[in-house]
């Protein structure tokens, strides 16, 4: 039997007056996933359980079937795995966004948690000055994708707090600063970045553009390295994970599942929706297990972005899940699932911790259990809840 995720980052929402007093989900059209739920089992899962903060760390964590509440310790460190950093067992690896940051009166505000979505090239020459201007033998700074990037602290501490900076938007810092025992130390090289960011050519482009530069570093989500069981061992399967998120492929590598790189996957409305889904069928030719991860409803309710999220949801209906759809009938006997990681919702532009609804798909046109279209209150309905770690046992039983 064939295995396939498809996982849409933040779907899940809540109601808008704007939308008719629909969410996202049902002002969008997504007949593939709709067609689904009303032939498959509708449900809802708690993919963040209770204390634990509603990152996509978490909750992805939940849909590929580990318990979060026994392996979790941190976005970071699987993010570092992702990006090939080796971490020791006492090294402290932390999320680095590259931010806007702004002056209004007294106070500091996040303007842009990922300074205007630098692009790639732009951040990794950012972060290649900061490692030449405050690296050091303690102190590491690694390049990755877009604005998302990763500091690397050697026997370094990991008692102190963050703040995610998509949920601080428009909010002032100073309040949201690192807290704990070390969080000096992390202030200190935030604001000794932010001397070294100032003036660099890349930014000085950005501003001449009119574009919003990468004027500080935040650091965040920090860990050390998880212990997180591989997929045959657990599961039996062989597998394959497909994203433009460090955090998913850091996943994936834990659990031994292949990692598959799609050219044109940005992480936002614009990646290669198709590219993925193609990728994805071409994988169960060889594999048992594939998980496909789409970031773009996410990034657009941090955004505040209605239209975009309402675009990214049919986007990834058509061209992921029907794609899918079709072309995994030549495997005979397969099943899906579609489902988000967490809520995301517009108006709030950061996660909740709230219940997202699924569908398990096993083929044919049978009745389902009462869902009529896909969305988080037909997922209500059934009357079907679970755990997020309990889908993947729920797909193979």
């Amino acid at each position: 039997m064939k295995v396939i995720i498809l996982l849409g980052d933040g779907m899940s929402d809540e109601l808008y007056s704007d939308l008719g007093n629909k969410s996202p989900l049902q002002a969008a059209a997504t007949p593939n996933m709709d067609f689904m739920a009303q032939h498959g089992l509708s449900g809802l899962a708690d993919t963040v359980p209770c204390g634990l903060p509603p990152g996509s760390d978490v909750a992805n964590l939940s849909v590929f079937g580990y318990d979060p509440r026994n392996c979790y310790t941190g976005r970071s460190p699987l993010e570092a795995i992702s990006m090939g950093v080796t971490l020791g067992p006492d090294d402290v690896a932390f999320r680095m966004n590259l931010v806007t940051l702004k002056p209004h009166g007294s106070s500091i505000y996040m303007q842009d948690f990922s300074a205007g979505h630098i692009t790639t090239s732009e951040g990794g020459e950012l972060v290649e000055a900061l490692q030449q201007n405050l690296g050091s033998a303690e102190i590491e700074f690694h390049p990755g994708v877009g604005y998302r990037h990763l500091m690397v602290w050697r026997g370094g501490k990991d008692a102190m707090t963050g703040t995610p900076p998509h949920d601080i938007t428009g909010k002032a810092i100073i309040d949201h600063l690192p807290k704990g025992d070390g969080a000096d130390a992390l202030i200190n090289i935030m604001n000794h970045a932010q001397m070294v960011l100032h003036d660099h050519p890349v930014n000085k482009k950005r501003k001449d553009a009119g574009e919003l530069p990468a004027n500080s570093i935040w650091l965040w989500g920090h860990g050390k390295t998880p212990k997180i069981t591989p997929y045959k061992e657990k599961f039996g399967l062989s597998g394959a994970v497909i994203s433009a998120v460090d955090l998913i492929k850091g996943i994936g590598i834990c659990a031994g599942l292949d990692v598959i790189n799609v050219e044109g996957a940005t992480g936002y409305i614009d990646t290669n929706y198709l590219g993925k889904a193609q990728a994805a069928l071409a994988a169960l030719e060889t594999h048992d297990f594939v998980y496909v991860h789409v970031e773009a409803p996410d990034e657009a309710s941090h955004a505040g972005r209605m239209d975009h999220k309402i675009q990214a949801i049919e986007d990834f209906d058509r061209q992921i899940v029907g794609t899918v759809l079709e072309g995994i009938k030549k495997f005979g006997e397969y099943v899906i699932l579609c489902t988000p990681d967490h809520p995301t919702p517009v108006k709030l532009m950061t996660h909740t911790s709230d219940p997202v609804p699924f569908i398990i798909y096993r083929g044919g046109t049978g009745a389902g259990n009462g869902a009529a279209s896909y969305d988080e209150f037909q997922a209500k309905s059934t009357g079907l809840s679970m755990e997020g770690h309990a889908l993947m046992k729920a797909l193979l039983s």
